[in-house]
């Protein structure tokens, strides 16, 4: 019969693949852009994303003609092959995907790059940055 362990492990360490290993693992595919090459980006026909939460893009404002997706439903929506993907969405399409500070768009956007979409990267520094580099937002005060 085994025992059952009557101490308890106080620290867990995190393992090969622990929360800072995957972060920097994605960013390692990425070419991450500024504010302004987001926004030059944009403007030469490629799709900046907001992922953030609803709550957040109504208390801070989103990116003028940033396209919404809720996290939850996001590969779905960035399969370029899947039924359910955006309209106009192919895999040589710049897509910058955007966070509130940058880290979950990282995560996003190796994912967005596994499922095909070559040009895909993220905001550095999420929205947060994009609104202290100025550039434009639009609230619903």
């Amino acid at each position: 019969m085994t025992a059952i362990p009557t101490q308890r492990q106080d620290s867990v360490t995190a393992g090969p693949f622990g929360i800072e290993h995957l972060l920097s693992e994605s960013r390692a595919k990425l070419a991450r852009v500024s504010p302004q090459e987001a926004l030059a980006l944009q403007k030469e026909g490629g799709l900046i994303i907001d992922i953030r939460p609803q709550s957040d893009r109504l208390v801070e404002g989103e990116i003028p003609g940033a396209l919404t997706v809720e996290r939850i439903v996001l590969e779905w929506r960035l399969d370029p092959a899947g039924g359910h993907r955006l309209d106009g969405l192919h895999p040589d399409r710049p897509v910058v995907l955007v966070c509130n500070e940058g880290y979950a768009s990282s995560l996003a956007a190796a994912q967005a790059k596994t499922l095909g979409l070559s040009k895909a990267t993220d905001l550095a520094g999420g929205f947060r940055a994009w609104k202290a580099a100025g550039l434009p937002v639009t609230t619903n005060a």
